[in-house]
């Protein structure tokens, strides 16, 4: 338990390159989840967190990947795809493992029963914070220029790697919300298209993204001065993601528990 505390403080006082949407996204994701779940599958996920929250603990593995114990998991955050490459489905996996392999792993080790208290613990803020990473366009960019990290651009006239602006930039763009007002606005939808997000497995979602990856590309070349045209563009995408993310989320986390 200490372990844990002291791992969770890291993720509070500090900043970590690793991010997909940046702790404001992924807090938006686990709340949306969050407000999905029945109250006994709520109830049971608080309890494997050692009481903590979803929100509490969606930003735990950004940090945590950085540290010795758990340096193994620095590929679990992605899938790289080259546009020629077509599909995750057709790409060249890597070789440690990646957001796919490891959303769907966690999900197999957490319904075995099997896990002590601890290891049901990490397993499960793995699983929160990797659901929201495969929903992320540049959490399935191209290999060939690593995520995004390759690609330079002007976001309102700052240089910037594409991969770093969709990290945190262009969701605080889109919206200067909280967390709570993000799910308030975005989790809006009937029951019938809440069924429709939630059919599919991460295999499938992941395709999703990879197409919405090569869509950035085309509308992020190298030199590009990202401005308000490109995030007027991208915030109902972004809003969509994050949906799907907590939706999708909660769907996995009501059959585990």
């Amino acid at each position: 338990m200490k372990k844990f505390l002291l791992l969770l403080s890291v993720v509070v006082f500090s900043s970590a390159p690793l991010m997909a949407w940046g702790p404001k996204g992924h807090d938006v994701v686990a709340y949306i989840a969050e407000q999905h779940l029945s109250k006994r599958a709520k109830r049971n996920v608080e309890a494997a967190l050692g009481g903590y929250s979803m929100v509490y603990v969606a930003n735990w593995m950004d940090n945590a990947s950085h540290t010795e114990e758990y340096e193994h998991t620095k590929t679990w955050h992605y899938v790289n795809v080259d546009h020629e490459e077509g599909s995750y489905l057709r790409s060249k996996k890597e070789s440690k493992g990646d957001v796919v392999t490891a959303v769907n792993d966690i999900i197999k080790n957490l319904k075995c029963g099997d896990l002590n208290p601890e290891q049901e613990r990490v397993q499960l803020m793995m699983l929160i914070h990797l659901v929201g990473d495969m929903h992320c366009p540049m959490h399935a960019g191209h290999k060939s220029d690593r995520g995004g990290n390759g690609t330079k651009v002007k976001y309102f006239g700052q240089k910037q790697k594409l991969h770093s602006v969709w990290d945190s930039q262009i969701v605080e763009s889109a919206h200067r919300w909280s967390y709570t007002e993000w799910q308030r606005e975005i989790d809006r939808v009937d029951r019938k298209t809440e069924k429709r997000i939630m059919q599919g497995t991460p295999n499938n979602w992941i395709e999703e993204c990879v197409l919405l990856a090569d869509d950035v590309y085309t509308r992020s070349t190298k030199g590009d001065n990202l401005s308000y045209d490109y995030v007027a563009h991208y915030t109902p995408i972004i809003e969509q993601q994050l949906l799907k993310g907590g939706i999708r989320l909660a769907k996995i986390l009501e059959e585990i528990y």
